[in-house]
């Protein structure tokens, strides 16, 4: 089995994952262009300092991964950090080392040494959006009734279109991320 060192060595960068997308592209680029990151010296110069690595695991069809991949781009550019990514579905052996409750939830960033051990990792959420999403999908009918599948594509869709536009949504997203990478690097 290859080691997280040797994904991060064979994955591609961040811009190039974002320049091949075709799901959620325009979005993506939405949340990029939009986003502006907060004055915080004391995170970039900490991340400039240790310099980890980023590997991401995403795939450009996941709406998390559409608002996260911006946002922690934008902070890896602003540390001069690499950050680099592999396709959950071509990697499911790597997936499956960083589930989430069981699952195989995206995106999750691997937070690593320069020299390639693991660190810490954070996502799929922040856990305020974590809490919304749960809320949203309560109001769901149950999966037996007949208008389920129809009433959970419209709220996927909804949140799809929340996270492209919900400032609050991002900062919830820099906040969690800052905090769980702090308190790895420290």
């Amino acid at each position: 089995m290859k080691t997280e060192k040797q994904y991060f060595e064979e994955a591609i960068s961040i811009q190039d994952y974002m320049d091949s997308m075709t799901t959620h592209k325009d979005n993506s680029f939405k949340v990029y262009s939009n986003y502006q990151l907060p004055e915080d010296e004391e995170f970039i110069s900490l991340l400039a300092s240790k310099k980890p690595h980023i590997l991401t695991i995403t795939e450009d069809w996941c709406g998390d991964a559409m608002m996260n991949n911006p946002i922690i781009r934008k902070i890896a550019e602003a540390a001069n950090l690499e950050m680099r990514c592999v396709y959950r579905d071509q990697n499911l052996e790597l997936m499956d080392q960083y589930l989430t409750n069981g699952g195989r939830s995206i995106p999750v960033y691997i937070i690593l040494s320069e020299a390639g051990e693991v660190l810490g990792k954070w996502g799929p959420r922040a856990p305020q959006l974590q809490e919304y999403v749960l809320a949203k999908k309560a109001t769901l009918p149950t999966q037996d009734d007949p208008t389920f599948e129809e009433k959970q594509k419209e709220l996927f869709s909804s949140i799809t279109e929340e996270n492209a536009s919900n400032e609050e949504f991002w900062s919830w997203v820099y906040d969690d991320f800052r905090k769980v990478v702090t308190n790895t690097l420290k």
